[in-house]
């Protein structure tokens, strides 16, 4: 099997892009593994110490097959440099993993990613393998689940598939119709095509909603593991689009003898339901809710 290449990107945070690779060191695959780290140029003038630091450490950074370090000379912002540094890799090498710089992963990592991108590749529905998932209560007895939703902590794909993704604001809100955006949005628990709309109006610039629309618009589906095997720490304020607020995993799965085979190639409906049900508090909650932010 030939391994995936790992792309990680990074910025101006020196702790929590040495918790990412610490943690990726410890895969049992990480030594066999070329690593490509895009780091973008500070944006303003006060990060130009701590993007400095970012890459006085990366330049130092051992236990893989190959390391490239990507400097850019100028800030490209998340999404842009996500998008360029993706593609690029992923044209080259056929298949890529992708990690940010505040994301934390299982030692069977990257097991789990290269064992799905060799499993699913002829697969034409499968588009998408995630690494991380909500912390839900299940009876589905597998390691891994399929469904529609697109999670971008820890993630890869194929070029064939990449090759389908477009960022173009106008073109997903004029083609998504009121039942596509209720569907996208998991059936009205979540409302992710705000995201949509933040990027049209300029208040958000971002990547993943587009990859996800991308998917749902092409009827593909995303590979989940049930327990995740992915955390993000970088709910401390610290990033671009991350606020203030406690994560969501308690502890990473660290089950070695990992099967993501799947057989039936469909949304599981118990877990999406217990995603759902994770996502969606009580009757009397969701009233609370909206007496709150009246």
């Amino acid at each position: 099997m030939t391994l995936a290449p790992i792309v990680l990107f990074v910025y101006n945070r020196p702790w929590h892009t040495k918790q990412t690779i610490e943690t990726l060191q410890k895969n049992n695959l990480a030594s066999d593994s070329e690593l490509f780290i895009y780091s973008d140029a500070a944006k303003h003038h006060k990060d130009v110490a701590s993007v400095q630091d970012v890459r006085d450490y990366i330049h130092n950074v051992t236990g893989f097959k190959n390391i490239k370090i990507i400097e850019r000379e100028t800030n490209w912002g998340l999404a842009d440099s996500i998008i360029d540094g993706v593609t690029t890799i992923v044209n080259e090498y056929g298949k890529v993993i992708v990690l940010e710089d505040d994301l934390v992963t299982s030692p069977y990592f990257l097991k789990y990613m290269n064992d799905a991108l060799t499993f699913y590749k002829d697969e034409e529905k499968v588009w998408h393998i995630s690494g991380w998932n909500y912390p839900i209560e299940t009876e589905h007895t597998e390691n891994v689940f399929l469904w529609r939703v697109m999670n971008c902590w820890g993630w890869a794909t194929w070029s064939d598939k990449w090759a389908h993704y477009e960022k173009d604001v106008d073109k997903v809100i004029n083609e998504f119709s009121s039942e596509d955006k209720k569907a996208f949005n998991l059936d009205g628990v979540e409302d992710f095509f705000k995201q949509v709309y933040l990027n049209q109006k300029g208040e958000l610039n971002t990547w993943a909603i587009f990859w996800y629309a991308s998917i749902f618009k092409n009827n593909g589906l995303c590979l989940n593991p049930v327990r995740t095997l992915v955390d993000n720490v970088g709910h401390d304020g610290s990033g671009v689009h991350c606020t203030a607020k406690k994560g969501y995993v308690d502890s990473l799965n660290n089950q070695d003898a990992f099967n993501v085979k799947i057989q039936q190639i469909e949304e599981n409906s118990v877990c999406t339901k217990a995603i759902k049900n994770h996502l969606q508090p009580p009757i009397l909650g969701r009233a609370l809710k909206k007496l709150l932010w009246k």
